[in-house]
C-alpha cells in the first residue's frame, strides 16, 4: 500500500478490526505460505502412508509460524506498516521471533530428510554441509547479524529508502525472517543443521540476546528525530501522532523483545534439563547392561570351573 501517494486518504485509525478490513490476501507472500504449509502437508502424509509416526505437535507449531508470518506480511499489519512505525515494529517481531522459533520447532528439515527422494536428499544434505550454510549458523556470525541489523536498518538510510520503495520494504521483511531463522535454528530447533553448541552456550548465547533489545527500544524511544524523517508527518494523519507513535514502537520493541527472549532462554533450559534426564537414563541402561555382561560372565566362569575336574 503505497500511503504516502494518497496522503494518507481514507486510511481509517488503526484497530483490531483493521488485521481484516485492511488485509493483503492476494500476495506472494499468501503463494509462498500456501506452498510451504502443501510442502509440510505432503510430508507429513508420506510418512503416514508407509506407517512412519511424525509428531502432532510439530505439525502444529509449523502451522502456528506459518500463521505468524500471515500475520506479519498478509493480514492488516501490512496495510499499516507504512503508515505506523509501531505497526512496522510489530511485524518486525514477529519476523524475527516469533515466527522463526515456531519453523525451528517444526523441524522441517528433518521432515525433507525423510520423505524427499534419494537425490534430493543428497542435495539438501550437500547444502547443510556446504561452507555457506557452516558460516552462517555459525554462533558468533547468526547472533551479530541478529543484534545488528536493527540498528543497521533503523539508524540509516535504509530505513527510510524502504518506505520508498515496494521491493525494498519486502526484502527488509524476507531479510528479518532469514536472519531470525539462522539465530533460533541452532539453537532450539530439532533439524540436524550446522552451528549445533552444547547447551550451556546456547544458553548463555540466547542471555546475552536479551540486553539488546532493551538498548534499541530505549534508543528508538529516546530518540529526538523520527526514523522515516518527514515520511510520517507527510502523510497527514490526523489521529496519529508520528512522535507518539514512535514512542510506542520503542516500547514494543523492548517489551515484547524481552518477553520473547526470556521465555525462549526458559524453553533452552527446559529442553537442556531434559537432554539431561535422558542422557542420565542412557547412562544407566549402558550400566545396567555392563552389570548384567559381567554378572553372566562371572556365572560362567563358575559353572566352567566347577566343571573342570
Amino acid at each position: 500500500m503505497d500511503v504516502l501517494a494518497h496522503g494518507g486518504e481514507g486510511l481509517a485509525p488503526f484497530g483490531p478490526w483493521s488485521l481484516l478490513t485492511q488485509a493483503e490476501p492476494l500476495s506472494l507472500a499468501t503463494l509462498l505460505l500456501l506452498a510451504a504449509a502443501v510442502a509440510y502437508g505432503y510430508g507429513v502424509s508420506r510418512l503416514r502412508r508407509r506407517g512412519d509416526a511424525w509428531p502432532i505437535g510439530r505439525t502444529v507449531v509449523f502451522g502456528l509460524g506459518l500463521f505468524t508470518i500471515g500475520v506479519a506480511t498478509v493480514s492488516g499489519l501490512a496495510g499499516y506498516d507504512e503508515a505506523l512505525l509501531s505497526v512496522h515494529m510489530v511485524q518486525h517481531m514477529l519476523l524475527s521471533m516469533v515466527g522463526p522459533i515456531f519453523l525451528a520447532l517444526a523441524a522441517p528439515v528433518t521432515l525433507a530428510l525423510r520423505t524427499l527422494p534419494p537425490v534430493w536428499r543428497r542435495r539438501l544434505v550437500a547444502v547443510l554441509h556446504s561452507r555457506v550454510a557452516k558460516v552462517l549458523t555459525f554462533p558468533l556470525v547468526s547472533y551479530g547479524l541478529f543484534v545488528a541489523s536493527p540498528f543497521a536498518l533503523y539508524f540509516s538510510g535504509l530505513y527510510r529508502a524502504s518506505l520508498e520503495h515496494a521491493w525494498l520494504h519486502e526484502l527488509v521483511h524476507a531479510h528479518f525472517l532469514i536472519v531470525g531463522c539462522l539465530f533460533f535454528w541452532p539453537l532450539i530447533g530439532i533439524d540436524p543443521v550446522p552451528g549445533r553448541l552444547p547447551y550451556p552456550l546456547r544458553a548463555l548465547l540466547m542471555f546475552l540476546s536479551t540486553p539488546f533489545h532493551t538498548v534499541l527500544g530505549l534508543t528508538v524511544m529516546q530518540s529526538a528525530g523520527l526514523l522515516g524523517g518527514d515520511w510520517y508527518p507527510a502523510l497527514g494523519l490526523a489521529w496519529s501522532n508520528p512522535f507518539d507513535d514512535q514512542r510506542v514502537a520503542g516500547g514494543i520493541l523492548w517489551a515484547a523483545g524481552e518477553f520473547v527472549a526470556v521465555t525462549m532462554l526458559g524453553a533452552l533450559v527446559f529442553q537442556w534439563m531434559r537432554e539431561s534426564e535422558r542422557e542420565a537414563r542412557r547412562i544407566d541402561r549402558a550400566l545396567d547392561r555392563a552389570e548384567a555382561e559381567e554378572a553372566a560372565a562371572l556365572r560362567s566362569a563358575g559353572t566352567y570351573q566347577s566343571e573342570t575336574p
